[in-house]
């Protein structure tokens, strides 16, 4: 006992990680299903392929953090939404692949164990588990004294999930004259937030529950708006072969992502008139004075994703298409060229 109180007083508290970990169990089994072998608190966990049999399956993963977004999640002393925006990012990543997820794994490091904070954000994970079909497994708490300032932690994430063999045609199948389709974004989703902590607090002067007058509400709650999924949406559509590709507008914005989805025979054309910039966007603009070109790199503003289809698909995906929250827009088309993106202004 004598050596546990002096790794507390060192700053860190095995007890209180202990007890944080047991009221995390609940969260976590119950985003379980059938196929998850082994239990909370092993040293891993294992996600069984037997009922995905038929054709070639391919696994796919990735990994990422939620970047300065903490630091409003830091402010606002609310931590439940963190952790859902980092299994909706990861979901849309494997998304671009045609992969549904299964499981999720996450890391929290933080330098002195708070069981509310540690509670809400895998509360947060676990939703965001929920909401997307897939399991949390588990993952890994670090305390670290010395290492965070008081308050302050980091989160990342490791996302799996599978993709059937075929299930996008490829580089090769894009061509001149299709079609790529916007996918309205909840807002900043996660990227861009060190730019605009800056526009807003160091510029602007601004305090979380000042109104944004660009759109009518509090800062805190744009600020703090969970990242959109893409899955319900998407993957049905892929599921009928009526995709082509598909990008994620994260950091880098249209050109940094759509370029990495096209072939060097093929240019992208966006026409960013075809949408409103939501006022979030606008806002950034007014107060930190960033020019358009470099808004468009920095932020998705507005499109958080886009798929390439065929033109003749058209008609078929107006049937099948139902975005419910997400507004669906024709940004712009593919022509003959070598791979770039061309964004058009008014």
């Amino acid at each position: 006992m004598k050596e546990a109180k002096r790794y507390r007083e060192a700053g860190v508290d095995l007890e209180s990680a202990d007890r944080a970990k047991s009221r995390l169990g609940e969260l976590v089994r119950g985003t379980f299903s059938g196929k998850v072998a082994g239990d909370f608190g092993d040293f891993g966990s294992a996600f069984s392929l037997k009922s995905y049999g038929g054709k070639e399956k391919y696994l796919v993963s990735s990994v990422d953090g939620v970047g300065t977004k903490l630091k409003i999640a830091f402010m606002a002393s609310h931590h439940d939404t963190v952790g859902h925006d980092l299994v909706n990012h990861l979901v849309n990543d494997i998304l671009c692949l045609g992969a549904r997820p299964i499981f999720f794994m996450d890391y929290i490091g933080l330098g002195k164990m708070n069981e509310d904070i540690v509670l809400d954000i895998v509360k947060g994970i676990a939703e965001g588990c929920k909401e997307n079909g897939c399991a949390l497994l588990g993952g890994e708490t670090a305390e670290m004294p010395g290492f965070y300032s008081e308050g302050e932690y980091d989160i990342a994430g490791f996302m799996a999930g599978i993709a059937d063999k075929g299930i996008l045609p490829g580089k090769g199948a894009l061509k001149p004259g299709d079609l790529i389709l916007g996918f309205s974004s909840s807002g900043l989703h996660t990227n861009g937030y060190t730019l605009a902590r800056k526009a807003f607090f160091e510029i602007g002067k601004m305090k979380l529950d000042d109104i944004v007058p660009e759109t009518g509400t509090r800062l805190r709650d744009e600020l703090l708006k969970i990242h959109f999924s893409y899955f319900d949406i998407i993957y049905p559509l892929m599921k009928k072969k009526l995709i082509k590709a598909a990008a994620h507008i994260t950091g880098g914005g249209f050109e940094g992502n759509i370029s990495r989805i096209l072939s060097p025979r093929v240019d992208a054309v966006i026409n960013t008139y075809h949408w409103f910039t939501p006022g979030i966007f606008k806002s950034i603009i007014r107060l930190a004075k960033v020019g358009v070109e470099e808004m468009y790199r920095v932020f998705n503003m507005g499109i958080g994703f886009v798929t390439i289809v065929g033109e003749n698909d058209i008609p078929r995906l107006r049937k099948y298409l139902d975005a419910g929250d997400c507004e669906v827009i024709p940004v712009g088309v593919l022509r003959k060229g070598t791979g770039k993106v061309i964004l058009q202004y008014e």
